[in-house]
């Protein structure tokens, strides 16, 4: 659940209604086809009576769309605009797609690449290159990755200026059930292998079974911080040929991106 952090709290300006209305929007995950006031509620942490207003008043907006039959409701056109507009502007998946292809296409088949950037408490994918084996790890496009406990999410935690990255920690604070002392550590350690690496490592945490490292680089244009990894399945990738053979090639790809 949205409710804030203390700043917005403090915030005058930050209007409540608005925050829960896209809170509801965003309990629609991968795999969801419809979803009840109940399960709403039960997501987000808001009383039912609440959520149903809010359900109302997103379907009157073209946001989402009941059945009438069930009483369940499911995303609407509306939410497809708004993504397009969000991937019309976002022009730097199209520029990174090259560097993309050259990693995907480097010697192991099993590998996947994907760039994401920081939404709330998770790193999301804005754009992935699948591997080149029909049988291998899936990654999509809006898949969220927890952000101290992924290579990506930990990579656009070093990138980010102080004031933003101390921002992050109070959100994690209000939304995150993990300590502050494994948030702290997380971030020293991701520090401290971006110093001596040029990136971080994610053996296992995310998934058990899927290995990744992740550098991050500001866009010139806008200073927006993106991260941009590769990852497989850790029985056909091991950290070494991570670290040995895709490291310092994804360490030059988002040196060539943050000059784009």
């Amino acid at each position: 659940m949205v409710e804030g952090t203390s700043e917005e709290l403090k915030d005058r300006n930050f209007i409540t209604a608005l925050a829960r209305g896209l809170d509801v929007l965003r309990c629609f995950r991968e795999g969801d086809t419809a979803l009840s006031n109940t399960d709403l509620s039960k997501r987000t942490g808001l009383p039912k009576a609440t959520v149903s207003r809010l359900t109302h008043t997103l379907c009157k907006l073209d946001y989402l769309e009941v059945d009438n039959r069930t009483g369940t409701y499911r995303l609407s056109a509306g939410v497809m605009l708004l993504g397009f507009g969000v991937l019309a502007s976002l022009d730097i998946a199209e520029r990174a797609r090259r560097e993309m292809l050259k990693l995907r296409n480097g010697p192991n088949s099993y590998v996947v690449v994907a760039l994401g950037e920081r939404h709330g408490m998770n790193a999301v994918y804005l754009a992935t290159e699948t591997s080149r084996e029909q049988v291998s790890l899936v990654a999509r496009v809006g898949t969220g990755l927890p952000l101290f406990r992924s290579a990506m999410g930990r990579a656009i935690l070093t990138a980010m200026d102080e004031d933003e990255r101390a921002q992050a920690f109070e959100t994690a604070r209000t939304q995150d059930s993990d300590t502050e002392e494994f948030r702290q550590s997380s971030f020293n350690t991701a520090q401290e292998e971006m110093d001596r690496l040029g990136f971080c490592t994610g053996y296992g945490d995310w998934r058990p079974d899927v290995n990744g490292i992740s550098v991050a680089f500001k866009s010139v244009i806008d200073n927006r911080v993106f991260g941009l990894n590769v990852g497989g399945p850790s029985f056909h990738l091991t950290p070494k040929e991570l670290e040995t053979v895709y490291g310092p090639m994804l360490v030059e790809a988002g040196k060539n991106l943050s000059l784009a």
